[in-house]
């Protein structure tokens, strides 16, 4: 089962699949997609992100971004995806945390994975039911209504997000501050490289992010902003021809010598080690 709609005119999609192994190339647009994966068996299912594995317990379901490279080999049981692109559902890139830039997207360090429990597992049920109806309903308003049923989709998740993911005796503000650090870093980590150009930018001193960060009981935020460059720099090497000499240009740094010196610390190998290591592995 597969559908999708599309708006060529503003270059949209959104797609649906119960089976997302099979249909993930058969998409019109495939390419910087926001992704929602939902395990509805009763058995977990094995797959990797960014070269990482991933299990995806039963009645669970992750978001993944465009930034992510996932790969379906592994995976022995059908998962339904849900993808879409900005085109469709956030054009004006507002700020929100049921946006794009939200909590499910870039509200946390890591790849966010949510349980449905038997109380809210009607709830997804009926909405999965409804979306799949809608797909059958081609008049002028069904963009607006799969816009809307996107939206109580993630609406839906980012509550339990908030609920599971999230440290409670952190208020909506502080959610939000490390929701829009997060989303900063993804957008200038090759530029701003320092604590304090995040602090600037969010109208918040460094030892206040740092503080923040340290209540939420994960990396400091300097280590997040190198730990996201070491990532990139792992993407490019494992799905790119770019050689160590472009990727460190490509990654802000105006010395080829400095960028390995920095890898072989955040991957305890140099670049030319982790490349042979990749092989050996596959």
């Amino acid at each position: 089962m597969k559908y999708e709609y599309q708006d060529s005119k503003l270059g949209s999609i959104i797609g649906f699949t119960d089976n997302i192994q099979k249909n993930i190339n058969h998409f019109s647009i495939t390419q910087n997609t926001i992704k929602f994966l939902w395990n509805r068996n009763e058995k977990p299912v094995d797959f990797t992100v960014d070269n990482i594995p991933v299990e995806l317990p039963p009645n669970h379901l992750m978001t993944i971004t465009y930034l992510h490279k996932v790969s379906f080999e592994k995976s022995e049981l059908p998962i339904t995806g849900i993808l879409f692109n900005r085109e469709f559902y956030c054009i004006a890139d507002h700020d929100s945390e049921v946006s794009c830039n939200g909590i499910l997207f870039f509200g946390t360090q890591d790849i966010p994975i949510i349980a449905v429990k038997e109380n809210q597992k009607r709830k997804f049920d009926l909405w999965h039911e409804v979306f799949t109806e809608e797909f059958g309903t081609p008049d002028n308003i069904q963009g607006d209504m799969l816009q809307m049923l996107l939206k109580r989709l993630i609406i839906m998740s980012t509550r339990l997000a908030k609920e599971q993911l999230i440290v409670k005796t952190l208020n909506n503000e502080q959610i939000d501050t490390i929701r829009k650090f997060n989303f900063l870093v993804d957008l200038h980590y090759r530029s701003k490289r320092k604590v304090s150009e995040y602090a600037e930018l969010l109208f918040k001193s460094p030892k206040t992010l740092s503080n923040l960060f340290s209540i939420y009981n994960q990396k400091p935020p300097q280590q997040i902003i190198l730990d996201r460059i070491a990532l990139e720099a792992k993407r490019m090497m494992h799905f790119t021809d770019m050689q160590n000499q472009e990727i460190a240009y490509e990654l802000g740094f105006n010395d080829p010598a400095h960028f390995s010196k920095f890898f072989k610390k955040m991957t305890h190998m140099t670049p030319s080690e982790y490349r042979e290591n990749k092989v050996i592995a596959a």
